[in-house]
């Protein structure tokens, strides 16, 4: 069903918002609007996925875990496919995607559900729970 939802429908939702624009506004206008939030998209894409991997480079050097700044990663990855996407309402979900206040609701409910865990504890130190060794394999 997704895929249908995915391939189907929403190029068929897309279709129909441009004919409709195109009505209101005429060709022209609705393919320039479509190329321009495709550009503006990519720009916040560039200057807000720079930001979110210096601070991701920053809790890593601090030796934390970035797990906010990946999960915003993915965010941002998506919004800036969608941007592509020709069309307004992947348009849509794609700023809303790099919009930073809704994005950090967006990652905070994400990450409340999902248990982050890493394999050290601290600078270097090993989890006490992961045991580490080599192995090969005699015939």
């Amino acid at each position: 069903m997704p895929l249908l939802l995915i391939f189907i429908l929403l190029p068929m939702l897309e279709l129909w918002l441009m004919i409709k624009a195109g009505g209101v506004i005429g060709a022209l206008p609705t393919v320039l609007l479509v190329i321009a939030t495709a550009v503006l998209g990519l720009a916040l894409l560039r200057h807000q996925g720079l930001s979110a991997l210096m601070r991701a480079q920053a809790r890593m050097q601090a030796g934390e875990l970035p797990a906010e700044e990946l999960v915003q990663g993915v965010f941002l990855a998506l919004g800036g496919m969608l941007l592509l996407v020709p069309g307004f309402f992947t348009d849509a979900i794609g700023f809303l995607c790099l919009t930073p206040g809704l994005r950090q609701i967006l990652v905070a409910a994400l990450l409340r559900r999902v248990q982050v865990r890493s394999f050290h504890t601290g600078a270097g130190r090993p989890d006490p729970d992961v045991i580490e060794g080599e192995y090969r394999r005699d015939r």
